[in-house]
């Protein structure tokens, strides 16, 4: 009787085991995700690996809702901003999550010339133009489209937007792919995009992460690396004054890993004008895809890996966010709470021959592939 109990025992031990290590039936979810005030329906999709690492996004401005990864215990967290509906997205101007377009980032003066013609956008961040104008590609539907392969389960968006829309020139097409690995927990950004005629492109996302998924106040305390010798100051309306700055021997040396708060109160004139970090760092890329920030919290365990083909990355760590939303789960969107890792084009090459040109000509196409992966802590 003995043996026979101490058998089964053993038998439930190893069964419970194999739960425990069962893969996740990876797949896509549709549900409803609340309707606009035209009445037009929108739907969030969630992507989820066979480790149980899921992404959601929703079709109301290509936007990432939800990215779960687990930290070093293996218990799942959210660690991005969000809102449980559409509703919190129309409501919100920090662009949580979006697809960014035409043009992320600032043109100054919200003016540019194109071929001696020029052109004058919206000033929707005064006195500047920023991340596309009043109605962007963040406040657009997309069309979606399932995709999955033996390796990967994604989404297809695309959007056509029209001439002259937010005083853009020519008609682009512009397809967004996001995948995530089925085994290994990455997600792919893939944008492509082509006109009918000469206009300037510069597609990002804008996810806020926060790797303590919502354990900790602030970002403050999570270390940060970007390998990048120099930055794109700017003037204090947040526009590149047109040089480089060496990062060496000043705040903005993130070269290894340092702790983001360690530097944000000092009384560098670039933190000042940016209210802290709010500026884009100079990759060294020549197109191909390359490291472009890490991200530690050291207390969850949880490691956030940027890699892009675009030449700059913009670190952003929520100097204005103020509280005043409130987003999934009750938690409050405050000051430093997260941060952003976009990358990009230099913020106003349209105006800066000497940064890597936006333009985009009929017979070409825009492509770039941005990758974010996650890990632990070993």
């Amino acid at each position: 009787m003995k043996i026979a109990r101490l058998f089964l025992i053993t038998m439930l031990v190893v069964l419970a085991s194999c739960k425990q290590q069962a893969p996740v039936n990876s797949g896509i979810e549709k549900k409803a995700f609340g309707t606009l005030a035209d009445g037009t329906e929108t739907t969030m999709y969630t992507l989820t690996n066979t480790n149980g690492v899921s992404v959601s996004i929703t079709n109301y401005g290509g936007r990432i809702t939800s990215i779960k990864v687990p930290d070093k215990k293996g218990v799942m967290g959210d660690i991005v901003l969000g809102y449980d509906s559409v509703a919190g997205y129309v409501a919100d101007n920090s662009y949580q999550g979006s697809l960014v377009g035409r043009y992320a980032n600032r043109i100054a003066k919200g003016q540019f010339v194109l071929d001696g013609k020029p052109y004058a956008l919206a000033c929707n961040n005064a006195p500047n133009h920023l991340h596309g104008g009043v109605a962007g590609f963040d406040r657009k539907i997309w069309d979606v489209k399932e995709v999955q392969d033996s390796a990967r389960i994604g989404l297809e968006l695309s959007y056509t937007s029209v001439n002259g829309e937010e005083g853009y020139p020519g008609t682009l097409t512009v397809k967004v792919v996001y995948s995530l690995s089925n085994t290994e927990n990455e997600l792919n950004i893939e944008y492509w995009a082509q006109t009918d005629a000469p206009t300037i492109v510069n597609l990002t996302n804008h996810a806020y992460f926060d790797l303590s998924a919502g354990s900790s106040p602030t970002i403050l305390n999570q270390y940060l690396k970007i390998p990048a010798d120099s930055i794109t100051p700017v003037d204090s309306t947040l526009i590149p004054t047109g040089l480089l700055a060496a990062v060496e021997g000043t705040p903005f040396d993130f070269r290894t890993l340092t702790r983001i708060g360690s530097r944000i109160e000092d009384t560098d004139q670039q933190l000042l004008f940016g209210k802290g970090y709010d500026h884009n760092f100079a990759l060294n890329n020549n197109g191909a895809l390359v490291p472009a920030a890490q991200v530690v919290d050291s207390l969850s365990g949880r490691v956030l890996e940027v890699l892009t083909t675009k030449p700059g990355i913009q670190f952003y760590c929520g100097n204005f966010l103020d509280g005043t939303f409130t987003g999934k789960g009750g938690r409050v969107h405050s000051y430093r709470s997260a941060l952003c890792l976009e990358p990009q084009y230099f913020p106003d090459s349209p105006n800066k021959p000497q940064f890597a040109s936006p333009v985009l000509r009929p017979g070409e196409t825009y492509h770039q592939v941005d990758a974010y992966v996650f890990s632990v802590l070993p």
